[in-house]
């Protein structure tokens, strides 16, 4: 299927159809809007195949917004996630594909969802920098990184953190001295939790420490995360990144 999108100057938008088909739409999905002009696209297309029982649409979400949000945290607060999913949900796609989602809890959430891999992309990075020791960052990681350890033949060091009054303690279970390590993880925000991990590593004999991440904000920069990091690896899902710090895998195209 084909279709244009026109976005009025109140910030409106609104989809036609060119050439009519099966739809299959690709997004980043980072923000409010990259939703509301899948569900034009979707009405669109649905108002063109209502008597088509054949059509199928399909929607992938490289970079899904408000996924850290997979609880209530405090009370009186919103389940974010929730509403997002909710919104996603009324679309009525026959498939979305979510690229490395923080938790189980958006595919719950996310009806006919299914989790798209990010192994290829931690590969590159794994092959560039030359057989490290994969590392994860926190318990929630460790499956995850396990997974793809076993795939690369490679040794996987766990750790962990846990705050003491406001400041992270963070415990390696494993030998890293004199090795090259890798820290896997699916999003970093302002990256200072693995700025300490990486610090925690190198005092611990590591020679040098690298990150990758699917999906990279970095909304504070990487003033702070070059004191002890030496390079990031990561993708396009939530932005371009024009950083020689930095090496990005393109799973969006502009």
């Amino acid at each position: 299927m084909k279709y244009e999108i026109k976005k009025f100057k109140d910030g409106q938008v609104t989809a036609k159809v060119i050439e009519n088909g099966n739809l299959d739409i690709k997004i980043r999905g980072n923000s409010y809007e990259d939703l509301f002009r899948v569900a034009t696209i979707k009405e669109a297309w649905d108002a063109e195949n209502s008597e088509n029982k054949t059509a199928i649409a399909k929607l992938t979400i490289f970079c899904l917004i408000g996924q850290r949000s997979d609880r209530r945290f405090n009370k009186g607060e919103s389940f974010d996630l929730k509403i997002i999913a909710n919104f996603i949900n009324s679309m009525q796609f026959d498939k979305v594909s979510i690229l490395h989602p923080h938790s189980p809890i958006s595919l719950a959430l996310i009806d006919k969802s299914e989790k798209s891999s990010h192994f290829s992309f931690v590969e590159k990075a794994f092959n560039a920098i030359g057989n490290p020791v994969l590392v994860s960052p926190d318990a929630g990681a460790y499956k995850s990184t396990h997974e793809i350890a076993e795939k690369l033949n490679a040794d996987l060091i766990p750790s962990n953190k846990v705050r003491v009054n406001g400041a992270p303690i963070i415990s390696i279970q494993g030998d890293v001295k004199g090795k090259e390590c890798l820290i896997v993880d699916d999003l970093a925000d302002g990256g200072r939790t693995f700025k300490f991990l990486a610090e925690a590593l190198k005092n611990q004999g590591a020679s040098k420490v690298y990150l990758y991440v699917t999906h990279a904000q970095f909304n504070y920069g990487f003033d702070e995360l070059k004191e002890t990091i030496d390079h990031v690896y990561c993708t396009n899902s939530y932005k371009v990144i024009d950083d020689n710090f930095v090496t990005q895998f393109e799973v969006h195209k502009l």
